[in-house]
């Protein structure tokens, strides 16, 4: 390829062009940041000394004077709701919001971060309302989970369906815990005075659409959930024989929540003269999957319809193949209140009243059902945690098993 001279006299102009441009970009950039408030640099020097109080006063002095820092104001209002100045955060959004140079997607986001500085302060109409004027836009999967989050922390469980609809639409991925909603207005239909059956398998039927729309590894709680709303219903409408076949599918599906229906079981059997056969079952059932609440069901039956020898000698096989303090602490409260029918004693060399109450003391914390995903306990069991309001997150197990 033949030289051209002419090369030689444009690689030196680009070259100067080049410099006079980065030249005229760094004068200008020296004219902008002479513009900024003194203030502005004082906050970055607290952020890289990692002082953020001052950091954010020093801020919040730019944004006073220079309305037209958006960002900088967003940015002021998430730290002040993260920080818990939820008063501080909302006047913040508010003030941009009262702004008519604002553009519409900045417009957005200010209604969309007034709605979470509202719900944060608990204040969940008017969190509810600013969700909805953004349920359209770029924010409408954000609101509609904050939406959702609303309506079950104020158990408004027809509004949650809508949304998980809505959800359902963006997402078109099923919701597991639609199921429990449908559940909770079961629940909310049988104890209305009368009950409203008729509503009660609406909802029912409902919820089992919902639960067929699940993988089985999401099936479990709520399977046990709704078997045990059938036998409930199927009882109110004098069908024992239905009720049992949902309480015993119970024991088959979902194995671990026996505890939660072994009395009405074997309530259920006693009804028909079959006690013995539901005690049995029980007993079973057990041996497999031991647990603290259905030894208390069956070692109570024991006590008070066949005798203590049997009750105790269930009491003391159970304990040695699965040791339990509150296990021990159950059947010695049970024993306490037979003493006053002057029965013999199973331990009649110890003060019975005086071990119970040392086994108590250290038994009491481990007597509750707990969260697993906030740690909230209880001493009844839960379907949705009232600390964390997530749902199927307690185990049908008590902290000492757990």
């Amino acid at each position: 390829m033949d030289f051209e001279a002419w090369w030689l006299i444009v690689i030196p102009i680009v070259f100067c062009l080049g410099w006079v441009a980065s030249r005229y970009d760094f004068r200008q950039m020296l004219s902008e940041s002479r513009h900024l408030p003194d203030s502005y640099f004082k906050g970055l020097n607290y952020l890289l000394n990692e002082d953020h109080d001052k950091a954010i006063d020093a801020f919040v002095e730019v944004a006073k004077l220079d309305t037209e820092t958006t960002e900088l104001h967003f940015a002021l209002g998430s730290l002040f709701r993260r920080r818990g100045e939820i008063e501080r955060a909302i006047r913040v959004h508010q003030s941009l919001l009262n702004r008519a140079d604002l553009s519409e997607k900045d417009q957005e986001q200010a209604k969309f971060e007034l709605a979470q500085d509202y719900l944060k302060a608990g204040m969940f109409d008017r969190a509810e309302t600013a969700f909805q004027q953004t349920l359209s836009g770029q924010y409408a999967l954000a609101s509609t989970r904050f939406l959702i989050r609303i309506y079950e922390a104020t158990h408004d469980w027809p509004q949650a369906i809508e949304m998980v609809k809505h959800l359902h639409a963006l997402l078109d991925e099923p919701v597991p815990q639609s199921v429990h909603y449908h559940c909770e207005l079961v629940d909310q239909a049988l104890m209305a005075k009368p009950p409203h059956l008729s509503v009660a398998h609406h909802e029912l039927l409902q919820a089992e659409q919902a639960l067929s729309q699940l993988d089985k590894s999401k099936q479990t709680a709520a399977n046990a959930r709704i078997a045990m709303l059938k036998a409930k219903i199927a009882q109110l409408e004098n069908r024992p024989d239905e009720a049992r076949v949902h309480l015993q599918r119970v024991l088959s599906i979902s194995p671990e929540y026996a505890g939660l229906v072994a009395n009405s079981l074997l309530d259920n059997y006693c009804q028909t003269g079959e006690g013995d056969k539901g005690i049995q079952l029980l007993r079973e059932h057990y041996r497999q999957y031991p647990s603290l609440d259905l030894f208390n069901v069956i070692f109570k039956y024991l006590r008070t319809q066949v005798g203590a020898s049997p009750a105790w000698d269930f009491a003391r096989e159970s304990l040695m193949v699965s040791p339990s303090l509150l296990g021990l602490d159950k059947l010695l409260e049970v024993e306490l209140k037979e003493e006053a029918n002057k029965q013999p004693q199973i331990l009649p060399e110890l003060d019975m009243n005086l071990l119970h109450k040392m086994i108590h003391k250290h038994t009491q914390r481990l007597d509750k059902y707990a969260c697993r995903y906030c740690g909230f306990q209880a001493h009844s069991f839960y379907w949705q945690c009232p600390g964390c309001n997530m749902w199927d997150t307690y185990a049908p197990k008590r902290l000492e098993e757990l």
